[in-house]
């Protein structure tokens, strides 16, 4: 059997935890920040966690993480 291919750009945008959660940066911090508030943006910065009904899709696409 050969080894599964890891998909690079999941790779990048997930590491997982000691406990075996996997830690996500959040969304909508790249641009168009003007009008989004100081402590929208502060929070945005915070890492967060997958849900758990995204956790199987994550799995396929680092399988050895």
């Amino acid at each position: 059997m050969p080894k599964m291919k890891t998909k690079r750009g999941a790779a990048k945008r997930f590491k997982a935890t000691g406990t075996g959660k996997v830690k996500r940066s959040k969304a909508y911090t790249s641009h168009i920040l003007t009008k989004k508030s100081t402590k929208r943006k502060r929070n945005l910065r915070k890492s967060g966690l997958v849900d758990s009904s995204s956790m199987a899709a994550v799995k396929r696409m680092v399988p050895y993480m």
